[in-house]
């Protein structure tokens, strides 16, 4: 099995968009799994074969990248016979810090707390891809964000920054996640590994920092109340046994890239 084999990405949704786009550029064949391939015109028009979740297109043996958050299992089990079926050769499953629960901080070697239906739905999955025949690589991600997607954003069409409270929180910009989850696909790496950035702090902070980059008023309503949840995530054990360097270690780092590239988007 070579880093030229076939990837198949089911849920190709905000980071498995960035990641298909990055392999496609190494000329790595990448297929799309999803529920709407019909959705994904701008993922073909680069190279990538879209499909829809079983079709019989999708290559045996390939390397197999999950980003679909857990579904009921009336559509959960037949998609893992039919992932069963492929014999993917390596599976890089995208689960959620979720997993430990009301931990407020967390490193690599946290243990998982299922304290929640969300969190116990992810330990589940985890287990299950876990336990498969094939070579696994399970990554937790704390909040992603990126061009389009994010504080700046929220701030920047005037609405209230989510869990814009005290409590430290951690992120991770979706280009790191990316390179992170294609460096895993041709890894042997194994286990499950958080993934953050080196900067988490309170969102309320990047709200504000936010609101004075961009020149606007940064708008909070006290009536909705502020969410305070969160944690402080040390993801860098995963980015030092992956080999890995974070394009945009901080949020002020990866943010202002994010308004770049929307500003670029808009101009061209």
């Amino acid at each position: 099995m070579t880093k030229e084999n076939p990837v198949i990405i089911f849920g190709p949704g905000y980071t498995g968009s960035r990641l298909a786009r990055r392999l496609v550029a190494r000329n790595i064949p990448v297929f799309a799994a999803a529920r709407n391939p019909d959705q994904l015109a701008s993922l073909a028009a680069v190279g990538v074969v879209v499909t829809s979740l079983d079709d019989a297109k999708l290559p045996p043996n390939a390397r197999l990248v999950y980003s679909i958050p857990p579904l009921p299992p009336a559509e959960e089990l037949p998609l893992r016979s039919f992932i069963q079926s492929l014999q993917p050769h390596r599976v890089v499953y995208i689960s959620s810090t979720a997993v430990y629960g009301n931990q407020r901080k967390v490193t690599e070697i946290s243990p998982m707390e299922g304290s929640s239906g969300r969190a116990r739905q992810r330990i589940d999955a985890e287990a299950w891809f876990g336990a498969g025949p094939w070579s696994s690589l399970i990554l937790r991600p704390a909040a992603i964000y990126g061009p389009g997607r994010g504080v700046h954003v929220r701030v920047r069409e005037g609405r209230v920054a989510r869990g814009a409270g005290t409590v430290i929180t951690s992120r991770i910009h979706v280009d790191d996640l990316a390179q992170l989850l294609g460096a895993g696909l041709d890894s042997d790496l194994e286990g499950c590994w958080p993934v953050a950035d080196e900067a988490p702090c309170p969102t309320l902070e990047i709200a504000t920092w936010c609101a004075a980059h961009m020149g606007v008023a940064l708008v909070m309503d006290p009536a909705k109340g502020f969410p305070e949840e969160g944690r402080q995530v040390d993801g860098s054990e995963i980015f030092r046994q992956l080999g890995v360097k974070s394009f945009w270690p901080t949020w002020r780092s990866g943010i202002s890239a994010s308004m770049a590239e929307e500003n670029r988007a808009e101009e061209g």
